[in-house]
């Protein structure tokens, strides 16, 4: 496979794992940006900006440490002492992520399937380790099929939700509640939690790649298409009534525009969720291998049966509560990646 192959793979990885539960949802979107109406846009923006330049120069980075999982790149940043507790904190951030994404896919069985909450996240579990036992190949294979379908579905949600009635008005609203600032500090705490989150990914990976032009242009590439499925996901939630209200709006918007491929769009959804269960599974397994050094098959299996405890409350309010939480922590993260950036 030639360069830009190889580029457009890590773009798929890095794009699959930031779309996770609340992304595909639209749920965290929500939270994140939609309720903030033009302000929401705005942050969406300077997000976009933040995944290009820190996505590209964390895998960068990553290759001159040799790192063959995140602790090596945050010891680099933190320092010996300190990069222990940020450790720690990484590893319950994943723990805590993969939890919400089960309660995700749970939801996605139970509200738009009408199958048994806790029969598809067994199911969905069953299905991750048996992806997970190809290792970085299932990872990159089922990204690479993903990611460009939710593209193209994502796309065409857009091209009917700009002729809906009272679009323009929709997007250019400002609540009165909220503000610029309030809405930008968001729209930081968003890009951090998913860069700290990626980093479980995009560090192994881009060590194992060893091409700093690689890297690149697959950090470019993924930042890229993350801010265009923002701002096209944030363009059609806002002509969603009580947007706040709903577990799942992206489907609710695709039942009424598109009722014809809603049930393809559902499964759609379930992937990108489920790429960010397996990508955030390979971050935790890479990372646990140095002190739990035994087959990658037991340490899945732990990895699954964690994160099945956490997914026992309920997808919505687990979302709503532990991702701004750990979005303001991941800040220092993203502080300490500039800083070293800018001293080189």
């Amino acid at each position: 496979m030639n360069k830009w192959g190889f580029a457009v793979q890590i773009a798929a990885v890095y794009i699959g794992t930031v779309i996770g539960a609340g992304f595909a949802t639209g749920k965290e979107i929500t939270v994140f940006f939609t309720q903030f109406g033009l302000y929401g846009l705005l942050a969406i923006c300077l997000s976009g900006f933040l995944f290009i330049f820190f996505g590209t120069k964390m895998m960068e980075k990553a290759i001159d440490l040799h790192a063959d999982s995140y602790e090596t790149l945050n010891r680099y940043l933190f320092g010996k002492k300190a990069a222990g507790f940020v450790n720690v904190m990484m590893m319950a951030m994943l723990f805590g992520v993969c939890g919400v994404m089960l309660s995700g896919a749970g939801a996605v069985f139970e509200e738009q399937l009408r199958v048994g909450r806790g029969t598809g996240i067994l199911l969905t579990v069953l299905l991750a380790f048996f992806v997970m036992c190809f290792g970085i190949k299932g990872l990159l294979g089922v990204n690479t099929f993903v990611v460009p379908l939710m593209l193209l579905f994502n796309f065409l949600l857009l091209s009917q939700s700009v002729q809906s009635p009272g679009f323009i008005q929709a997007l250019m609203a400002r609540p009165e509640s909220v503000d610029m600032p309030r809405a930008l500090l968001r729209a930081l705490s968003y890009a951090a939690l998913n860069l700290a989150l990626a980093q479980a990914v995009l560090v192994p990976v881009a060590a194992e790649v060893k091409d700093k032009e690689v890297v690149r242009a697959g950090g470019i590439l993924g930042g890229l298409f993350l801010t265009l499925i923002l701002i096209s996901s944030h363009l059609s939630l806002v002509t969603l009534p009580d947007v706040s209200k709903v577990e799942i709006p992206m489907a609710h918007i695709v039942k009424a525009s598109f009722p014809g491929i809603y049930f393809i769009y559902v499964l759609l959804i379930f992937g990108e969720i489920f790429t960010s269960i397996i990508g955030d599974a390979y971050g935790l397994e890479r990372q646990m291998q140095k002190y739990m050094p035994m087959k990658s098959g037991l340490l899945y299996g732990l990895i699954f049966s964690a994160i099945l405890l956490i997914s026992s409350l309920h997808y919505g309010p687990l979302l709503s509560v532990l991702y701004p939480l750990f979005g303001y922590f991941s800040l220092v993260f993203m502080m300490a990646l500039g800083i070293k950036t800018i001293r080189g």
